[in-house]
């Protein structure tokens, strides 16, 4: 199954993304969640389908997600603890 996708983002809260089918636009999308992304822009289209890599959702999930309910819901990825952090500066700095 291919589905052509239109992504949207707001103003309101970085790094978080409305994707939704472009044929029904935001009309899917209920009012209080709109309403959390204050002014929409698109962002792009794309054309989903199998073998589609998008970097932080599975193409899958989003296409199921936009059939059953009208949208995906991207949320912006949870900040590294500081534990992992300095884990990681550890690993780097063997390298140096």
């Amino acid at each position: 199954m291919q589905l052509v996708c239109d992504i949207y983002k707001g103003n309101k809260k970085e790094g978080m993304y409305l994707y939704v089918a472009q044929a029904d636009g935001l009309t899917k999308v209920p009012m209080p969640l709109l309403e959390r992304f204050g002014e929409v822009t698109l962002v792009m289209t794309l054309l989903l389908g199998r073998g589609k890599k998008l970097a932080q959702a599975d193409v899958e999930k989003v296409i199921s997600d936009i059939q059953e309910q009208g949208f995906y819901l991207q949320l912006p990825p949870k900040p590294a603890t500081l534990a992992t952090g300095l884990a990681m500066n550890d690993k780097l700095s063997v390298y140096h």
